[in-house]
């Protein structure tokens, strides 16, 4: 069975405004790392509400590759690792995406061996894997880079403590991964405190594995003999609950989150407000009501969690560009995020970048023409834009968006927009 689903083009017909109910699917960023968490046992584990997004499916293919079983009932995913101890990642699968490089402490700790090619992805700026070396020679490993390739072995992982200079979500989880059956004590200070780094911790835990997490960004390991098979629940991507509040901000629409993870949002909510879109919260359901959207901001800076994230950059930029007035946006995370400015503006956009700063003079006409998505969410903004836009746009390289987002043609469209997949020749 071909996972894969490439996309050439989606097609959007703009000017409705959003409307309606869509639940939120599982989380990508949580997912791949309790993928990789899934090595460090020898039985089957479960991820419940695992969303079929294509960066799963490269996870699984090469989880099959290191020897795994995988199924799917659902979507629920099934992974066998009983007889998953290959060590090595070829280069064909490390260079589409950037989180199979959190492997390696999942290796090391399995099989005391490694070897990934550099991890690809999206090109959204330097995403060093300096700090991903530190942390595994600093837990004993040898690494060597090689080439196009790293390389690392240990005889046992060995507990110890480590200062992170910067703030890692990557890293982060490599520690914790290489850590959990590493011999004695790890503390790692200075971690990410994403919410992917409180499900992976609390998936290894219901693994078998003695976590304790600091409300200072320390998180305290001790290393146990060996993982039972872990069982657990993906929960709701916070990213997609901001890009769907975002589309119906552009699209001054009404909808409804049926369960989005709210404690996670508020970074998200408060620039939203800010922009004059409104919510209000009923049971575990989040009522987005755009209408009013139609403030520019001053000064938007993306920060880590929990401030707001890197990954709605794009998507507020898209939004900004329909609000009259200046808005500003300062990108801390990512420095080529940017990139998307240049496709919003051919659809009318008003955007200029100085000194690394987004300048949107918003409130001019969008209007639909072919653009190209050339990372995940800027392909997402580029969806974002074109619902708000008149006439068709054309949104081209759609295997970027498959990489996070399950249905969103499907989801859009139950809201109220005209969205088609394309799978014709370019």
């Amino acid at each position: 069975m071909e996972y894969l689903n490439e996309i050439d083009e989606i097609i959007v017909t703009g000017g409705r405004p959003l409307h309606g109910s869509v639940r939120i699917q599982g989380s990508k960023n949580a997912a791949l790392p309790v993928m990789a968490a899934a090595l460090l046992s020898t039985g089957t584990s479960v991820l419940r509400g695992c969303p079929r997004i294509s960066d799963v499916y490269l996870m699984e293919k090469i989880l099959k590759y290191l020897g795994a079983e995988t199924w799917w009932e659902g979507q629920d995913l099934y992974l066998d690792c009983s007889h998953a101890d290959g060590t090595m990642i070829p280069e064909y699968y490390s260079g589409k995406m950037r989180s199979s490089v959190i492997l390696m402490g999942a290796m090391l700790g399995r099989s005391k061996k490694a070897q990934t090619g550099y991890p690809g992805g999206c090109v959204i700026g330097k995403r060093p894997v300096d700090l991903h070396i530190q942390v595994l020679s600093r837990l004993g490993a040898a690494v060597v880079e090689n080439g196009g390739t790293i390389r690392a072995s240990c005889g046992k992982l060995r507990g110890a403590e480590m200062f992170f200079q910067k703030r890692s979500v990557g890293a982060t989880e490599q520690g914790i991964l290489a850590a959990v059956l590493a011999e004695g004590k790890t503390v790692l200070n200075g971690c990410a405190c994403e919410p992917e780094i409180y499900w992976l911790c609390h998936y290894l835990t219901g693994m078998g594995a003695k976590i304790r997490i600091r409300e200072n960004g320390c998180i305290c390991i001790e290393g146990v003999e060996k993982l039972e098979a872990g069982d657990g629940c993906i929960p709701p991507d916070r990213i997609v609950a901001g890009t769907y509040l975002m589309a119906a901000a552009a699209t001054r629409g009404e909808i409804i989150l049926e369960n989005p993870p709210l404690e996670e949002m508020d970074g998200i909510l408060d620039v939203y407000r800010k922009m004059g879109g409104q919510c209000r919260r009923v049971g575990g359901k989040l009522i987005v009501n755009g209408k009013n959207t139609g403030f520019p901001l001053e000064l938007l800076e993306t920060e880590v969690y929990p401030g707001f994230p890197t990954d709605l950059q794009s998507p507020a930029m898209a939004v900004l560009a329909t609000i009259p007035g200046e808005s500003r946006i300062r990108e801390k995370i990512f420095e080529d995020r940017y990139k998307t400015a240049s496709w919003l503006c051919k659809m009318g956009a008003q955007i200029q970048i100085r000194d690394g700063v987004a300048v949107i003079y918003g409130g001019q006409p969008l209007n639909g023409c072919t653009v190209e998505a050339e990372e995940l969410r800027g392909g997402a903004a580029l969806v974002i834009a074109a619902l708000a836009a008149q006439g068709i746009t054309r949104i081209r390289g759609c295997c970027f968006i498959e990489r996070g987002y399950e249905h969103i043609c499907e989801d859009l469209t139950a809201l109220g927009g005209l969205l088609i997949k394309d799978r014709g020749t370019l």
